[in-house]
């Protein structure tokens, strides 16, 4: 993982590979950002002037690299483009100065030490800083690599100009600031964990099945004092999960269900995470067409979320009880996989008439907000790759929020946009509700084609606790990224919703739930 520190240094002094400077499309041309001043002093105050020069724009994510100047110590200056400047009494975003920290940071891949002077105005903007640059230094093949747990399977040996940016040392910081160490302190922790997820995203199915993904969270329970509870197929066919065992009958490899903890002593609340665990999704019986198997490796991103999540809130010492339940199966075709036409009996004792086998998440999913909702917790959340048609809707950028509260929803949309996340809140129309109705079973897995992201979304709501405040993020757009990485968005696992579930977490410790 790459380092963080608060630096002192200017940017005219500070040793290192490089040294990161923000710049903007102004009205007349390239702006040099506040942060950049002694570099353009050393520049005689003509930095935007060369930047133009060499085509730079200063439009968002552009990266222009040049010979540092004499009277700066580091040998290159990197300027990042942040895109359009801000008024007069107006400052940077935070989502863009965390895209243009990713995409320097990705820039500089190979380097030992990087300085960057962007605009840090206050401990807010340090924070955008610090989780860009290191969401964008992420690299996949450097943790498996550094993954004995996984014997380095299918790694690749890193070249020196592939390894990550060793070092970040954030320029105007100020180390002895207690709000600037504190947001230092918690980008850090919650970089980890995104790229945690990440990691557990883009492992190949072969080396990521229920099990083993079980024994990643007994491990992190273990180190960060969390309780931790599993229940193996046996333990669940004991208990009546009838939505995991169906899906993963077919598959040699069993499915688990595991809860994992965190408590705080003085905790008055307590949030329940719920996180889709496909290890890997053929469709099963209704086998996905050639083309769209690749990816489904990233079928456990909901999970992985919510693990992260709850790791995280420990980590930062959070005023509140986070449980996440992960609901884990591998969904295959064979002699024993559930048939289109099979009627599961839930854990809730709800009977659903399975009309495509590719529907699944939303059977696992049932099954563990049921389980969730038995604990009475003041609101639960659910995470996962659910439908092909939010993607269709939305994009792959943003996530879809479902929820049965309205304040509840709204709330959530704003903290994902608060921390850079895009979403949408979308609605959970009654009439479509009757497309579930079965013959055979008191409701189907499918509905009308129409609308199929609203509709797993009502069907989710079959299974939540009378009076508890939920809310279903579909992240099928956002959680994994197959073009060329951008801005602190790598290609393939993303983490998406990570930072979401952890800013939830911190509202509803302090008070603030929605």
């Amino acid at each position: 993982m790459t380092a963080l520190t608060l630096s002192t240094s200017s940017a005219a002094t500070l040793r290192a590979d490089a040294v990161v400077v923000g710049v903007a499309k102004g009205a007349k041309g390239v702006v040099v950002a506040p942060g950049a001043e002694a570099v353009d002093k050393a520049f005689g105050g003509k930095l935007a002037a060369v930047l133009e020069t060499l085509g730079a724009s200063g439009a968002e994510g552009e990266v222009t690299k040049l010979p540092a100047a004499d009277g700066l110590k580091a040998p290159v200056v990197l300027a990042v483009g942040l895109g359009e400047a801000p008024g007069k009494d107006d400052g940077y975003g935070h989502e863009a100065l965390r895209r243009a920290a990713g995409s320097a940071a990705r820039a500089l891949a190979g380097s030992k030490k990087a300085g960057f002077a962007l605009p840090v105005e206050d401990a807010e903007a340090a924070a955008a800083v610090s989780e860009g640059a290191l969401l964008g230094a992420y690299s996949y093949a450097a943790s498996l690599n550094g993954n004995s747990a996984q014997n380095g399977k299918g790694a690749k040996k890193n070249d020196a100009k592939s390894a990550p940016l060793g070092e970040v040392a954030l320029l105007g910081g100020k180390p002895r600031d207690k709000e600037f160490k504190a947001a230092a302190a918690r980008s850090q922790a919650l970089a980890e964990e995104i790229n945690r997820a990440r990691d557990l995203i883009n492992l190949p199915p072969n080396d990521l099945d229920p099990k083993s993904f079980a024994a990643e969270a007994q491990a992190a329970a273990k180190e960060f004092g969390l309780k931790f509870e599993v229940l193996d197929e046996k333990a669940l066919k004991k208990g009546g999960y009838g939505g995991l065992l169906g899906v993963g009958q077919g598959s040699q490899a069993p499915p688990r269900l595991v809860r994992i903890a965190y408590t705080h002593s003085k905790a008055s609340k307590t949030l329940a995470l719920v996180g889709k665990g496909i290890t890997y999704d053929s469709g099963g019986i209704s086998l996905k067409p050639a083309g769209h198997n690749e990816t489904m490796k990233c079928d456990m991103s909901g999970a992985a979320a919510v693990f992260s999540a709850v790791v995280a809130a420990a980590r930062l010492g959070l005023e509140v009880n986070v449980t996440g339940w992960l609901a884990l199966a591998e969904n295959m075709p064979s002699g024993s996989a559930t048939r289109p036409g099979d009627v599961l009996r839930m854990y809730s004792g709800k009977t659903v008439e399975v009309l495509n086998t590719d529907a699944e998440g939303r059977l696992v999913l049932a099954d563990a907000l049921t389980r969730a909702s038995e604990e009475s917790p003041d609101a639960i959340v659910d995470v996962a790759t659910l439908t092909g048609a939010m993607v269709l809707a939305l994009g792959h950028r943003t996530f879809g929020i479902m929820a049965n509260d309205d304040a509840f929803r709204t709330s959530v949309h704003e903290i994902a946009e608060e921390v850079g996340e895009q979403s949408w809140p979308m609605p959970m129309p009654s009439e479509l509700r009757k497309g579930m109705d079965s013959p055979v079973a008191d409701l189907a897995n499918m509905g009308e084609r129409m609308g199929g992201g609203l509709v797993a979304g009502l069907f989710l709501k079959e299974f939540i606790g009378e009076g508890i405040p939920w809310a279903h993020l579909d992240i099928a757009g956002p959680a994994f990224h197959e073009g060329a990485p951008w801005g602190y968005t790598p290609k393939g696992g993303t983490g998406s919703a990570v930072r979401t579930l952890v800013r939830l977490a911190e509202r509803t410790a302090a008070g603030d739930l929605g």
